[in-house]
């Protein structure tokens, strides 16, 4: 595992795009696995302009993002489809049919759960796997506890996780959720196992608040209570992370 800390949030988004960049170059048939949340906003708004810039094209590229909550739709202002709509796809040569994200729709979660791991297994697993983490150490939405699930599953999510998700919306503009309870408990999410079946692994991390999660995928025991702490079980991982994430490293 190696550990490569950028001065800065804006250190970081540019080193990640630019290793996703170099991946691309090197095989333009990439499979690629793709995270939501906060921290790579950064790197996609730089994919964006390495390809407005005539740098990277998405043409051959295929794609798989990591979850999507349970029972919202494509369309739903919180789905990760409409996040992967606003900061990458709509911007870029990415065909929609090499384009992946789980339906959270789905009237049968089970057989989306087995259809997606089969359509990431056909494709060979992942060439790169993008990743953040959470503060309680989550990948995915493979939330702590006492086992992990290896194949794409239905997950739980986690009370603080849902909080910190719901925060979000209840300063956005326009909440499409009345209350915390309206928040999605449940996601499906590539399991640790399909993750670990990457080649390669790119995991990002800014600010003090992962700080502490990161010193325990790191440097802590390798435990499913931290379950970032299984990357240390890869062969190629690159922890890439801004200073304040690297307070307590």
């Amino acid at each position: 595992m190696e550990v490569i800390v950028a001065p800065s949030y804006a250190g970081m988004s540019l080193r990640a795009a630019e290793v996703v960049c170099e991946a691309i170059r090197k095989e333009p048939e990439l499979v690629l696995g793709l995270p939501t949340g906060a921290t790579p906003v950064g790197m996609y708004r730089h994919l964006v302009a390495a390809y407005e810039g005539g740098q990277a094209g998405f043409s051959r590229v295929r794609t798989f993002n990591l979850d999507e909550y349970l029972g919202l739709a494509p369309e739903h202002p919180a789905s990760y489809h409409t996040y992967m709509r606003e900061h990458l796809l709509a911007h870029v040569n990415l065909a929609p049919q090499r384009t992946h994200i789980p339906n959270g729709a789905s009237p049968d979660p089970e057989t989306e759960c087995r259809a997606y791991e089969e359509a990431i297994a056909g494709a060979g697993y992942l060439d790169l796997a993008v990743l953040g983490i959470g503060q309680n150490g989550h990948i995915g939405f493979n939330e702590p506890g006492a086992e992990l699930r290896a194949e794409v599953h239905v997950a739980c999510l986690g009370v603080e996780t849902r909080r910190l998700a719901y925060e979000y919306w209840e300063n956005a503009v326009a909440n499409p959720f009345p209350s915390l309870e309206d928040f999605p408990d449940r996601a499906i999410t590539m399991g640790m196992g399909t993750i670990l079946q990457a080649k390669r692994i790119l995991l990002l991390a800014s600010g003090e608040s992962k700080a502490q999660a990161v010193s325990q995928a790191v440097a802590g025991a390798i435990t499913p209570h931290v379950p970032a702490s299984f990357l240390r079980l890869h062969r190629d991982v690159t922890v890439l992370i801004d200073s304040e994430a690297a307070s307590v490293l």
